[in-house]
């Protein structure tokens, strides 16, 4: 339950960070984009600087969860991030949360309370040797590659959702090594995280993943990058925790749930991701016809 608990915190401080730094963003000049004087603007202002607090309350939350818990559980429950992302933007805004959004909501929480309860992940252990990781860093870079190959030659909301696979994959691997940077942390102390090369390829994947994730939304609609953003963590994490971790998921008849939970997450993603506060506005008032400016 530690586990849990922290996992659903990580989701919650990482949905308000989100919702900070998109208001600190607003109010910079177009002009400042993609320059370093917007780190100075950003950098005066309380709310960004709240998000910025809030990224690391939820990377500390991430840690505690992974290092109590089977990384199979823990990051699927991250898929509460987004509907956590828009209604915490409607209650800051003041937007009316309509009827289609609330559903989503739903979607996406029902979905992960079954998929959850019918996999079952328990288990597990904390380290991985050396061994092991090589292979999983050649499947993993080799699978990287082909998504990343077939984008280069797609458009539109395909090159988009390739590239949300490829991030996901990303954060996947970091949640991953971070986990096993956590195992050592618990057997050798802090100056066996600090010299272990998982803690630092920690970050450096996480870079590559926000990376790629950026790419993603620029290639296309958030429609299609968050589904495959979403359903793509949850699922190649539970590849790790089964492969690397040792981690047990159920199997046979069990599986039927488990796909009708993640059919419910992908709906209600879509339905989020459709949402006008997921484009950063707010949701149009309850008789506007279509075409008519929002509130």
């Amino acid at each position: 339950m530690i586990s849990v608990l922290f996992a659903v915190l990580t989701a919650l401080s990482n949905a308000t960070a989100t919702v900070f730094q998109r208001q600190a963003a607003r109010t910079i000049p177009d002009e400042q984009a993609m320059r370093l004087s917007l780190f100075g603007r950003l950098l005066r202002q309380k709310v960004w600087l709240a998000g910025i607090g809030l990224v690391i309350v939820a990377a500390v939350c991430q840690a505690v969860a992974l290092s109590t818990g089977p990384i199979a559980l823990v990051q699927p429950i991250f898929v509460l991030e987004l509907p956590a992302t828009l209604l915490i933007a409607g209650l800051l805004t003041r937007t009316a949360v309509r009827p289609r959004l609330w559903a989503g909501v739903a979607a996406v929480t029902c979905g992960l309370a079954v998929g959850l309860a019918a996999a079952d992940p328990v288990g597990g252990h904390g380290g991985v040797d050396g061994g092991t990781w090589v292979a999983a860093l050649v499947a993993t870079a080799a699978f990287e590659a082909a998504l990343l190959t077939a984008a280069r030659t797609a458009r539109g909301d395909l090159r988009a959702a390739l590239l949300g696979l490829a991030a996901a994959c990303g954060y996947s691997l970091t949640a991953a090594l971070m986990k096993d940077a956590m195992a050592r942390l618990d057997s050798g102390g802090v100056a066996a995280l600090l010299t272990s090369w998982q803690v630092y390829a920690t970050a450096v994947v996480g870079v590559g993943a926000l990376f790629l994730l950026q790419n993603a939304l620029q290639a296309g609609s958030l429609v299609a990058v968050q589904p495959m953003l979403t359903l793509g963590d949850a699922l190649i994490s539970v590849c790790y925790g089964v492969t690397l971790f040792g981690e047990h998921v159920r199997t046979g008849w069990w599986l039927l749930p488990q796909l009708a939970g993640l059919s419910l997450i992908a709906v209600g993603c879509v339905v989020l991701a459709r949402s006008p506060l997921a484009a950063g506005e707010r949701e149009p008032a309850g008789g506007a016809a279509a075409g008519t400016e929002p509130e």
